[in-house]
């Protein structure tokens, strides 16, 4: 099996002293594993950075059978923000969670195109709050709709409309902007918590029951906000 396609760099991991075992979420063919001989030298690895996007050949002998990539970089981008860590860790959350919640070998056009619109979250002053819109919508996209309005009630605190959902005897708050679209710039608590809501529902529907532990980049990314 042999064929060219584009993809985005989700995850690499040492396999010899030379090579390394890659996974790349590309155009046609969806989550593919393989591995990039010399993969750890110097002209190699330069552009072989979490996110890049990359033009690869796969050859494999059969379906069932590890193959290798030969990589050419179509686009770079985690280069751009290496002295910016949030952003930074930023991207290795996202390009771990499409890791973490596709199958392999299956094509999916709305993912793809999703990770496209991922870099544009950063030209804008209020990416984090995009991102994590952009988060609802892949989790909408592999399945798991976060409808979170139709489980909310309101209530009036201090003079201020609150938004809650009640969860396992649990009451947790909903930050305003998840609501109002119109609140373009939510405060630092206000991201934290929407990050927070987020992630607990990656835990209860996907992660806990298919025994997964929470996307340490994940966790990474959140810290840098705090």
């Amino acid at each position: 099996m042999i064929w060219d396609d584009s993809g985005f760099l989700l995850s690499k991991n040492r396999y010899s002293e030379n090579s390394l075992i890659v996974e790349i979420f590309t155009k046609n063919y969806g989550k593919i594993s393989g591995i990039v001989f010399g993969g750890t030298s110097k002209k190699i690895r330069n552009y072989l950075q979490i996110g890049n996007e990359l033009y690869v050949n796969y050859n494999s002998k059969n379906e069932n059978k590890l193959g290798y990539f030969k990589i050419e970089i179509q686009k770079v981008y985690s280069p751009f923000f290496f002295d910016n860590h949030q952003k930074l860790f930023c991207i290795s959350s996202a390009m771990q969670l499409i890791k973490v919640l596709t199958a392999d070998s299956q094509k999916n056009l709305k993912i793809y195109d999703l990770i496209n619109k991922f870099y544009k979250i950063f030209n804008s002053n209020k990416w984090i709050r995009d991102y994590i819109f952009w988060e609802l919508d892949l989790l909408s996209i592999v399945g798991y709709n976060f409808e979170f309005e139709k489980l909310l009630d309101k209530d009036v605190i201090n003079n201020k409309t609150e938004y809650e959902i009640k969860s396992s005897n649990q009451l947790k708050l909903v930050p305003k902007f998840l609501i109002d679209k119109d609140d373009l710039y939510p405060n630092q608590k206000s991201l934290l918590a929407g990050l927070k809501l987020v992630g607990d529902f990656l835990e209860k529907n996907i992660l806990k029951p298919n025994n997964l532990g929470h996307p340490i980049n994940r966790v990474q990314f959140i810290d840098t906000l705090k």
